[in-house]
């Protein structure tokens, strides 16, 4: 052979991934193959999944930099990537504008909020994390599971946003970790961002603050919002973040922590750390990070979504809460079980809550087809 195996390899990832993703790098995987929507069927009970609109997924990514770098990395599969976890670290610490020792990584944010909930669990034993409800509940859940309570705040009335207030009332002795979601998830409600950092200033002299910025960048200007700048004052906070959302890297699984060196350590004995993260996934993040240009039009892309699911839900006589994040949640007229039952029906597939004594759905932003079938699909089940 006149090329060696490595560039045999490269060659021909490169070739069969671009046939399919150089189209395909801003495009809408789903439409023409709902067999891709992963682990949902690939048919309902009356014909084709239309649209996975239930996992607040991003349908635009990767984007194609990411792509190329994994397959220019796949090749590379044989060797542990060390050098370029330390460089992903390094470049989101500059970004951050912190050390690398305030970075650990992990894939994907869910493993962090794990691991943070194990460290409390262990080291305050019958202590009691304290939130907002409904919120994001990955780290509370595996606090209760290893022997903590849940000490949990309902939303404001009528905005449904952080009562922040209560919150620093409801603080005790038995408060081990304050948690917060921010933009909210399941409300997409974002808080405002002069009150929730100075909350985050009180509170984290008294007890250590996490705060999930998951949807950060789909509020348009996420340095606005992030309290990342209580970390650089040296203050007990924790924020994580993911590729999975702005950046299209859900199964890629890519994430992390932001916080004090020493609280960083104690997490990273439960989980996380570079360590489990791929030669793939790695690349993959180094290649987009800073990928301005996806990012814009990954956020334009959902904005147009947004505003085209507000308009749909106005048609159809449904109120919704103004969102910060990349889906809606909004009142339905019925059971949430039976909702989300006839709009799978009708091939799409949403989430259903129950809480303030009234049935919701989020609905998570697809391409334009996407939410076009959505729309079609809620005329017939309303």
């Amino acid at each position: 052979m006149s090329l060696n195996r490595r560039e045999w390899l490269r060659s021909g990832l490169l070739a069969g991934v671009g046939l399919a993703a150089a189209p395909a790098a801003y495009c809408e995987p789903w439409l023409d193959k709902p067999e891709l929507a992963g682990t949902l069927p690939p048919t309902t009970p009356k014909g084709a999944l239309k649209a996975r609109l239930s996992s607040n997924e991003n349908p635009y990514g990767p984007s194609p930099k990411a792509l190329k770098a994994i397959t220019e990395a796949a090749p590379d599969g044989f060797l542990y990537p060390f050098q370029y976890s330390m460089q992903l670290q390094k470049m989101i610490a500059e970004e951050e504008g912190v050390s690398p020792e305030q970075i650990l990584l992990s894939s994907g944010s869910g493993s962090l909020l794990h691991a943070t909930a194990l460290e409390f669990s262990h080291k305050n034993p019958g202590g009691s994390v304290l939130s907002a409800d409904p919120t994001y509940e990955q780290l509370v859940r595996a606090a209760v599971m290893h022997g903590m309570n849940w000490d949990k705040v309902p939303l404001t009335s009528g905005t449904y946003d952080h009562n922040l207030e209560e919150m620093e009332k409801r603080m005790n002795d038995k408060t081990s970790l304050v948690y917060l979601c921010n933009p909210n998830n399941p409300t997409g409600v974002t808080m405002n961002p002069e009150s929730l950092r100075a909350f985050v200033d009180r509170v984290s002299a008294k007890k250590p603050v996490f705060v999930d910025e998951a949807y950060i960048h789909y509020t348009g200007d996420p340095k606005k919002y992030t309290v990342i700048e209580n970390i650089r004052k040296g203050q007990n906070v924790m924020v994580a973040k993911t590729f999975s959302k702005i950046y299209g890297m859900a199964g890629l699984r890519l994430g992390y922590l932001v916080g004090q060196p020493d609280m960083l350590k104690s997490i990273s004995k439960w989980g996380g750390g570079a360590g489990n993260l791929s030669m793939t996934t790695l690349r993959a993040g180094l290649a987009c990070f800073k990928d301005d240009e996806f990012i814009k039009y990954s956020l334009s892309k959902g904005v147009e979504a947004r505003e085209f699911l507000y308009a749909t839900l106005k048609q159809n006589g449904y109120t919704y809460l103004p969102s910060g994040t990349n889906f809606v949640l909004f009142p339905i007229r019925m059971k949430g079980e039976d909702f989300t039952k006839k709009m799978m029906d009708n091939g799409v597939s949403v989430r259903q809550w129950k809480f303030d004594g009234q049935f919701w759905c989020r609905v998570s932003l697809g391409t334009m087809d996407q939410m076009k079938a959505f729309a079609d699909a809620l005329k017939v089940v309303s």
